[in-house]
């Protein structure tokens, strides 16, 4: 089974289809109220709903899910039913297949009930029709052209004590976002280069930057001291966002200073130092931090 530890819970919906084809007396029967095993419809939607229940238990691959909607609809067209099955869940992966099986049982529980009056039918059609929610829908926020910068904050890795490894670990994550034009700095822990290149940055139409390490309890940890100043507004959520994040993996998560705001219309954010604390901050924020040029331009959050 795939890991999903590491993506965030979204709101996520997912219609899929299946179509019955009936004969002349299964139809005649739906119609009369006649089937023998009782309302076809009803029986079959609550199949149907069992089934988005019990998706995980059925489907090696499938992750259990909390589903928090089913919602089945008939739509009868001359000899054909066809069954619209919604599934909305708030989790980590997406829930298509459940509508899918969902569909697909219901059509399948369908054909038993009517199989004893009619052997002319057929389950056809079995496709999802629409998924919402999932990362792909996010990724057409990103801004075309953007440009980056990664500032990696260290006294030992800027002297060659040791090797970067949160940098380019948010310079990876920025390249799966569609983020490719990346400038990539190591300075020591000195407020004065920092704000230098914060400036320079700026200059050069950057609109996206992003450091990482000091922001910790040491007296070297000066980035959140250096960075604040230079802020036109400070968004206290998103640093709240990757702290939520990242207390759900490791209990030191609230010790991070980290901070995040505008210097006009560029966005800055300051990430934890370690890899793990860098990854953590970019899988809580990417793709859906990007929305925020859409509103920095006046979009809604539609």
């Amino acid at each position: 089974m795939k890991d999903i530890s590491w993506k965030i819970k979204t709101l996520r919906t997912a219609t899929a289809q299946a179509v019955l084809k009936v004969g002349d007396l299964a139809m005649e029967a739906i119609n009369n109220k006649t089937v023998p095993k009782g309302n076809p419809f009803e029986i079959s939607k609550i199949a149907g709903m069992l089934a988005v229940k019990n998706t995980a238990g059925v489907i090696p691959h499938c992750h259990p899910m909390p589903t928090e909607n089913t919602d089945i609809d008939f739509e009868v067209n001359g000899n054909e039913i066809i069954i619209k099955l919604s599934v909305t869940t708030i989790y980590k992966t997406g829930c298509e297949i459940e509508a899918i099986y969902g569909a697909t049982t219901t059509a399948v529980t369908l054909y038993d009930l009517l199989k004893p009056i009619d052997t002319d039918l057929e389950i056809t059609n079995i496709k999802l029709l629409e998924k919402r929610g999932g990362k792909s829908d996010f990724i057409k926020d990103i801004e075309p052209n953007l440009q980056a910068t990664v500032i990696v904050m260290s006294d030992s890795i800027s002297a060659g004590k040791k090797h970067d490894k949160s940098g380019k670990a948010i310079v990876s994550k920025l390249k799966e976002c569609a983020v490719s034009n990346i400038k990539y700095h190591i300075i020591p822990d000195e407020m004065q280069q920092l704000q230098d290149l914060v400036n320079l940055s700026l200059e050069n139409g950057i609109k996206l930057i992003i450091t990482t390490g000091g922001t910790g309890l040491s007296s070297r940890d000066i980035t959140p001291e250096s960075l604040r100043p230079m802020l036109d507004i400070e968004i206290p959520g998103i640093m709240e966002a990757t702290r939520s994040y990242g207390q759900e993996r490791t209990p030191y998560s609230m010790l991070s200073r980290g901070i995040a705001g505008l210097i006009n219309d560029t966005l800055v954010l300051a990430l934890p130092g370690s890899t793990k604390g860098a990854s953590e901050s970019m899988d809580a924020l990417f793709p859906y931090i990007l929305h925020i040029y859409k509103v920095i331009k006046g979009r809604r959050h539609d």
